[in-house]
């Protein structure tokens, strides 16, 4: 449930991304009040279904002024920061990277306070511990090793002084591990090993041992959507991951189990990210005692409920073409993927 209190509606930036749009069509699934934002120039495809029943705010989170009239006219008791830069390889300008996670969020933050919005749920990432050998914690000395990093981390400690600063305003953190499911980009790895699979294409990867901690959207909204918890949890910064490591060999695997055939793999067929590692899993602990969250879709559920999802939307005109290079359509998935053709990869930047 979402408890909430306020009267001013739920406000979600980011919202044409894959996360912020999940979030978007929960909230409306229940009957609560929505509004989304999105960046200026973005198609917001995964919004299409819904374009009736939700104002849409194209802003750029970089103006403040713009943030600020945004903000007061909106009036929001809770506002879902899902927003970000520098999670794909191609969004590789440092600049763009700092302006949006840290001027945007400070902007969003300043306007919240001002305004008198009762709690800001922040989407962190995983990727703000950098390398660790043992399950990531909270209490982890931070090691970013990327701009984008960086500036993930920047924005943690800027929600974490406004919610230590402002009595009146709750302010979480929620590290996000590996998200996948529905309405996720269709050119990011499980969407593509999937397809590929389905049609007996062939896969080229980096190395089977590349790990990564996978959750499922459903969980990760029970979970950012929970407010009444939110509300008492103030200043914390919490991992949203499942807790188990799965490497690339495991997920190619389980994918060609799930369509009864194996397409060829090549194995080495793709160049390593710089973030790729054989290590990378969350210790949620902490989310079970604050929040009572755990993961409760396994990765093969996951899988299977994905691959039913994209078969329900695949001859839509408004999912986009998983050929194209030009997939993406808001501050989250910014202009610049590209998708290439039997080329599976290592998955995102987490």
């Amino acid at each position: 449930m979402t408890g909430r209190a306020g009267e001013g509606p739920i406000l979600v930036t980011g919202a044409a991304g894959f996360v912020g749009a999940a979030a978007v069509h929960d909230l409306l699934g229940r009957g609560t009040p929505v509004q989304a934002v999105v960046r200026p120039g973005s198609r917001p495809w995964r919004l299409a279904p819904v374009a009736g029943r939700l104002p849409l705010h194209a802003t750029d989170l970089t103006d403040a002024d713009a943030v600020q009239r945004l903000i007061a006219a909106v009036r929001p008791s809770v506002l879902l920061h899902l927003a970000a830069h520098g999670a794909y390889e191609s969004q590789a300008d440092s600049g763009r990277i700092l302006t949006t996670n840290v001027l945007g969020t400070l902007h969003l933050l300043e306007a919240a306070a001002a305004c008198g919005v009762e709690l800001v749920v922040n989407a962190g990432s995983s990727s703000e511990y950098g390398f660790k050998s043992q399950p990531m914690r909270e209490t982890d000395r931070l090691d970013p090793n990327s701009v984008y990093a960086i500036a993930k981390a920047a924005q943690t400690h800027l929600c974490g002084l406004f919610g230590r600063r402002t009595p009146t305003m709750a302010v979480v953190t929620l590290r996000l591990f590996s998200v996948y499911g529905p309405w996720e980009e269709p050119s990011r790895l499980i969407p593509t090993l999937i397809r590929r699979a389905r049609a007996g294409l062939p896969l080229e990867m980096v190395a089977p041992e590349v790990a990564r901690d996978f959750v499922f959207v459903g969980d990760v909204l029970r979970a950012l959507l929970d407010f009444d918890r939110l509300r008492h949890a103030t200043g914390e910064v919490i991992n949203l991951g499942s807790g188990v490591m799965m490497t690339l060999g495991e997920v190619v695997a389980a994918v060609q189990d799930l369509f009864g055939h194996r397409s060829r793999v090549v194995w080495g067929g793709m160049r390593a990210r710089s973030w790729d590692t054989t290590r990378w899993v969350a210790d949620p602990s902490r989310a079970a005692r604050i929040l009572d969250w755990r993961p409760t879709v396994g990765f093969r559920e996951g899988l299977a409920r994905t691959a039913e999802w994209m078969a329900t939307i695949g001859a839509d005109p408004d999912w986009p073409d998983a050929n194209t290079s030009d997939l993406a359509v808001s501050s989250i998935q910014a202009r610049g993927s590209h998708y290439s053709p039997g080329r599976s990869g290592a998955g995102d930047r987490l």
